[in-house]
């Protein structure tokens, strides 16, 4: 029997090994999930809404414990793994059960003598989640808990480096008294990922991941007549106009580029500066990164935690010695930062400056607390360098100005346009990408959409 190890970042120890499911334990799962599916869509929405309420409370409820192993799982800092829980991930969760009734009820077309006529949205069957490990409650949520209301069974596959997520979902759906069947999850290779893709009883697949990853699942799906939503890179970027809050957006977007050591799909990667600003806007940037403190994420002192891997370091600094070889100039010392160690996950952050677009630091997602920042004359310039990217998932603009931002963000190539924020989900609004980022739709009454098919009623009455 084949197994895999989770390797913690904090210190290389084995943290937990697990098997990988056998062929009839696959055989079994996608069995039961099709079996379930046709009593849990007759299910009264009210009685699956009350289910997921008890299963978000027990999560909730159980947060000091999962927010431990999680640190273990992926490194970032005790301070913060809480907050995944009782923050985002019950907000999306308790967002999307109060929206579901209206979400999903009938739509109704308008009258025609002698007929009655609606579209019902009916489910499509059985969801397969194929979620990160970066974030992964708050992404796995944004699918989990709409495909169950909508009526769908849920198939669970985890990466590798945090399996347990996993299995606390099926603890709380079990504490719920989910029937049996409705959802399970899998410990899976990727040749595993692919086979299930194919088989029939499978009705969509959502993905969240690399790009590489979604192409990968592209291929698998591309034998049959399903959808996927796939959920990939970024290198967002921030643009501070020149009447932006200098302050403002120092404190917001140091912290948009190294929470969770820069290691989200909506980080901030790369950020340019009005001319008139850059100088003063960089020295407070610079000022606050040094504040960070860099160690064991299970010190509650630690703001920032070690890289999930090594390698994904050793990827990261080699972007930084490309750029510095090209005449990027870094404005960070590492020896600051005494816990930083080549050939560990534990990685300073970095500020460059003197970067181009010639750069891979500054085209190729670094997924790691480091970022670049130009200074640009004007809103056009910002925005023709904003688009320069393959990716297109999250954008933000400092200003005071709305309209300003509004045109701004017309004419950028992303799923979201922030004005003085960034790096947040709003479970009200729809999450989505362009290019590179992806495709597909989460959150919002829209994300309802992709987990359902419309159906529609054409009755000739009387």
């Amino acid at each position: 029997m084949s197994s895999f190890q989770t390797i913690s970042p904090i210190d290389g120890s084995v943290y937990i090994e697990r098997n990988l499911a056998t062929g009839q334990a696959i055989e079994q799962v996608l069995a039961n999930a099709h079996a379930a599916q046709r009593n849990w869509r007759q299910t009264p929405l009210a009685d699956r809404k009350a289910l997921c309420e008890k299963a978000v409370d027990y999560m909730v409820q159980h947060a000091a414990p999962i927010a431990e192993e999680l640190t273990w799982q992926m490194g970032r800092p005790i301070r913060y793994t809480p907050f995944e829980i009782k923050g985002g991930f019950q907000e999306r969760a308790r967002h999307m059960i109060n929206i579901a009734e209206e979400a999903l009820h009938d739509v109704a077309v308008g009258e025609k003598s002698g007929f009655r006529r609606f579209i019902r949205k009916d489910p499509l069957g059985t969801v397969f989640v194929l979620a990160p490990w970066n974030y992964p409650y708050l992404t796995s949520v944004n699918v989990i808990i709409p495909a169950l209301l909508a009526g769908n069974t849920v198939i669970l596959k985890h990466a590798q480096q945090t399996p347990l997520c996993a299995e606390r979902y099926a603890e709380a759906f079990r504490h719920a008294g989910l029937p049996d069947g409705v959802f399970q999850y899998l410990h899976l290779s990727h040749r595993q990922v692919a086979e299930i893709i194919t088989d029939k009883r499978i009705d969509y697949v959502a993905f969240t991941g690399s790009v590489s990853g979604g192409k990968a699942i592209q291929q698998a799906a591309s034998q049959r007549f399903i959808a996927t939503g796939l959920e990939l890179g970024g290198k967002d970027p921030a643009y501070v106009r020149a009447d932006a809050n200098v302050s403002h957006a120092i404190e917001n977007l140091v912290d948009g580029a190294y929470f969770n050591s820069g290691q989200s799909c909506c980080g901030i990667e790369r950020i340019y500066v009005h001319e008139s600003l850059f100088r003063g806007f960089v020295e407070g940037f610079v000022e606050l990164t040094k504040q960070y403190q860099l160690g064991n994420p299970l010190d509650k002192e630690t703001t920032l935690g070690p890289m999930v891997k090594a390698s994904a370091a050793a990827f990261a600094q080699q972007q930084i010695a490309e750029a510095i070889s090209q005449g990027a100039q870094a404005l960070i010392d590492p020896k600051d930062f005494p816990a930083h160690a080549e050939g560990t996950p534990y990685m300073a952050p970095q500020v460059l400056i003197d970067v181009h677009h010639g750069m891979a630091v500054m085209r190729e997602e670094s997924f790691a607390p480091v970022v670049g920042i130009m200074a640009v004359k004007d809103d056009q310039e910002a925005i023709q360098l904003m688009n320069d990217s393959p990716y297109g998932l999250t954008a933000s603009i400092w200003s005071p100005d709305v309209e300003a931002a509004i045109n701004l963000g017309d004419q950028l190539e992303t799923g979201t346009c922030f004005l003085n924020r960034c790096d947040y989900l709003d479970p009200e609004l729809a999450w989505t990408g362009v290019k590179n980022s992806g495709r597909g739709c989460t959150l919002s009454s829209l994300g309802y959409e992709a987990l359902t098919r419309p159906k529609s009623f054409h009755l000739r009455v009387g």
